[in-house]
């Protein structure tokens, strides 16, 4: 562990530097940071490899400023190609699924770049729209939209700014597009797939009668599941649709009652917006006893972690143990949450 690397008076000093700079709040973890630049330099690490680290973790500091004014308002992430021209019925797409999502309360964030990007700052208005560029020798500026209020930050890597076009969102909206799109629709499934990100709702938006989605839909029922490379329902938990209407209802109606989750030990505990009844609770377990590795659904008081880290006190609890490869079961169940008679009606 780093703690044990550098010697009690490095330590000392970078404590010194932490206090100066008046570094109060979550000081154990900058001070990991510090010691681990310490020991990259004590490594010997590469120029190129330094020069990654710096960018990164300066690039990282940027985009959470640009975001931690709205930590308090939902997000939605629009991915879409960059060629799309503004005639195009899938810029329109991109722009009244945005709007409708604005109107809702919602901010949109994008790739800040022309296209389906622009047509979904568009939509949400400069107001309501945040941009995590890219810089590349062939590709234009931040769009006006997010350039407006100045609400874009630039990336020099691809992998830095997937995390922030992730992070921060609480449903994702993907349009046709090339290599990037797919390879940022496909990490957003990896992620659910692999429990490393909560669940979060994904449409696949087309333009109306549109078949690009329904390609991919094919390939993974006919070659990707039964080959065994994928659970036969890993691909339930992403809606295809071609209505903007469906599509702006998932995204808002999954957190209808839903509201987090949190693992503690191997127990799951869903945060709602509303207490469930018991009969609800019994029609849970008798419709999802089979996603648990032993116990039954159950109604609880936040628990000693949660009361300690002040998390959500305020919210009903539901507690399970669930088995750790239904990911895509917890998606329904989750859906069932949000059906339920007592969750809220708007």
């Amino acid at each position: 562990m780093t703690d044990e690397i550098l010697s009690p008076a490095l330590r000392a000093e970078i404590n010194t530097v932490l206090d100066d700079a008046g570094v109060h709040a979550d000081r154990r973890l900058v001070m990991r940071m510090l010691q681990t630049a310490v020991l990259l330099g004590e490594d010997g690490t590469d120029r190129l490899d330094l020069k990654i680290a710096s960018a990164a973790l300066s690039e990282m500091r940027d985009a959470f400023r640009l975001f931690a004014p709205y930590r308090d308002v939902p997000k939605v992430t629009v991915f879409g190609s960059a060629r799309t021209a503004p005639k195009d019925p899938l810029y329109i797409q991109a722009r009244d699924v945005a709007a409708a999502l604005a109107a809702e309360g919602w901010m949109v964030v994008t790739g800040a770049g022309p296209g389906i990007m622009q047509a979904a700052a568009e939509g949400a208005g400069p107001a309501l729209s945040l941009g995590v560029s890219i810089r590349l020798p062939f590709e234009e500026k931040a769009n006006a939209t997010v350039n407006e209020q100045e609400h874009v930050v630039a990336m020099k890597y691809f992998f830095t700014r997937k995390l922030m076009l992730i992070k921060e969102s609480s449903g994702f909206i993907c349009l046709p597009g090339g290599f990037g799109t797919l390879d940022e629709m496909f990490e957003l499934l990896t992620l659910q797939q692999t429990g490393k990100a909560e669940p979060t709702p994904i449409v696949l938006l087309d333009q109306p009668g549109g078949r690009f989605w329904r390609g991919l839909e094919r390939f993974v029922q006919q070659d990707l599941a039964p080959a065994g490379v994928i659970s036969p329902g890993d691909f339930d938990r992403v809606l295809i649709t071609d209505s903007v209407d469906e599509a702006v209802s998932a995204i808002t109606g999954f957190w209808r009652n839903y509201a987090s989750l949190r693992w503690v030990g191997d127990r799951l505990v869903l945060r709602l917006r509303s207490a469930p009844t018991d009969a609800e609770i019994a029609a849970l377990n008798e419709r999802f006893g089979d996603l648990l590795s032993r116990g039954r659904i159950e109604r609880t008081e936040p628990l000693a972690i949660e009361v300690s880290d002040k998390d959500e006190l305020e919210r009903p609890r539901l507690v399970l143990h669930l088995e750790q490869r239904s990911v895509g079961g917890l998606f329904r169940l989750i859906g069932a949450v949000n059906a339920l008679a007592s969750a809220p009606k708007d």
